[in-house]
């Protein structure tokens, strides 16, 4: 577990930790241009996750394929995926774009961080089939268990974003400041490197490995029948999940520039927090998905409670850090000039920050049950737990403020205390054993 997990875990650590310096980096340009790279990245993502949790199913198909001694079916999944990848993003394009400005205009946003947030998110959309793409490839690599690859691809993108979020941000080297705009094309410049590198790797694996890929250059109607039957819920659950998070920031969001920032700072580091749990959920979902196609579901089993074990590890580190130091932590993303919005917030944040540890260690439990149930095949149902529990969540949020008009502390204590249905229902949905009977792929012929 440890070995194909953790480097999805410093793999999921290097995202975060471009998206956090993008954001510490533009706190020091104002909290407009830090709560509009939150919220246009956000919407951003949110509009692509259907396509990324689709593609990312690619390898829980390829674990399986792997597992029942089917490995030269592995390479064509990845193709199946590439052509997805490729065949969404002029949707994406055509009707996402003028969905997201429809919304920004609509949500109440101030006029400052809205033009911001406007070409952030435009810089983004365009550049979104790297992500894509990268999806479909990484998807490979978990599968077959060499997380490495995506490990040291994502440390490359994460150095490269950062030194040209840092250039382009500030106008470093006779370059002008560009702000949240360079922030963007930081963010897209790490993530093609991070594409050629697995597609390098991706090369290398097939011929050290003996695999025809010329043979997986074709349509698989089987296969691609069984990525979209399986992918499509857990596309479906990252969207709507997505959704449900991004309407619960924008209606933070509404509430004023103070409580905007405060939000923001909050969830900048619950993201440090459960980002890299994601990696862990890869993991489990990699190696769930490998003894289930080897019918052993007992070993696929024992692989959870590993994965339980280590990232309970890692959240109680995490809220260790959430209770004792929220001041500090807050005071990271301190403009470097005065800024009422920050100084207005930086109470609210606190709270925030310290509250959120309530449910972060429970996070663990959440990657882990989530990860066994989709490896499994058992992906309508984890969808339905995980998109109806932050749903509920945002319910609560919504009655807070827009009905009850409680103070900002009680509707963030609601949300925290609301969440914490999510666990519980996963757990007893993995208890019922129901995953045991659900087969992904078929027999070798």
């Amino acid at each position: 577990m440890i070995s194909i997990a953790l480097p999805m875990v410093i793999s999921n650590g290097c995202e975060t930790i471009m998206v956090f310096t993008d954001r510490l980096f533009l706190s020091r340009m104002g909290a407009e241009q830090m709560s509009a790279a939150m919220g246009g990245g956000l919407f951003m993502f949110t509009m692509i996750s259907f396509f990324i949790g689709l593609l990312g199913y690619s390898a829980a198909i390829t674990a399986q394929y792997l597992g029942s001694g089917q490995r030269e079916k592995c390479p064509t999944v990845t193709f199946q995926a590439v052509l997805t990848a490729l065949a969404a993003y002029p949707l994406i394009i055509l009707l996402f774009i003028p969905l997201g400005h429809y919304v920004f205009r609509v949500s109440g946003i101030s006029s400052v961080q809205l033009g911001f947030q406007y070409s952030y998110f435009d810089i983004l959309m365009f550049g979104s089939v790297l992500m894509l793409v990268r999806a479909a490839f990484s998807g490979f690599f978990i599968g077959v268990g060499n997380t490495r690859v995506v490990m040291f691809s994502s440390f490359a993108a994460m150095i490269l974003n950062v030194g040209f979020s840092y250039v382009l941000i500030f106008g470093k080297f006779g370059l002008p400041a560009m702000g949240v705009n360079g922030a963007a094309y930081g963010t897209l410049l790490g993530g093609l490197f991070a594409l050629l590198i697995l597609i390098y790797s991706y090369i290398r694996y097939a011929k050290s490995s003996r695999l025809n890929l010329k043979v997986s250059f074709r349509y698989d109607i089987n296969i691609l029948k069984t990525l979209l039957r399986y992918g499509f819920p857990a596309g479906l659950e990252f969207v709507l999940g997505l959704t449900a998070f991004t309407a619960m920031i924008f209606m933070f969001h509404a509430r004023g520039p103070e409580t905007a920032a405060a939000v923001t700072i909050a969830f900048n580091w619950d993201h440090v927090a459960f980002v890299p749990l994601m990696g862990l959920e890869m993991g489990v979902t990699s190696i769930f998905g490998r003894y289930m196609g080897a019918k052993r579901p007992d070993i696929a089993h024992k692989a959870l409670f590993s994965g339980i074990k280590t990232g309970v590890f890692y959240s109680t580190a995490v809220t260790f850090f959430f209770v004792f130091f929220p001041a500090m932590l807050t005071d990271v993303f301190r403009p470097g000039h005065y800024d009422p919005a920050f100084e207005n917030s930086r109470e609210l944040a606190v709270f925030m920050v310290r509250t959120a540890s309530i449910y972060v260690v429970l996070e663990s439990l959440i990657a882990s049950c989530a990860g066994a149930l989709r490896g499994a095949g058992d992906t309508y149902f984890a969808m339905l737990i995980t998109v109806g529990g932050t749903w509920l969540v945002v319910f609560a949020v919504f009655v807070s403020l827009h009905v009850l008009g409680v103070s900002m502390h009680t509707a963030w204590m609601t949300m925290v205390l609301t969440f914490l249905t999510v666990p519980v229902m996963l757990t007893l949905r993995y208890r019922s054993g129901r995953w045991r009977d659900i087969a992904v792929i078929g027999n070798p012929t």
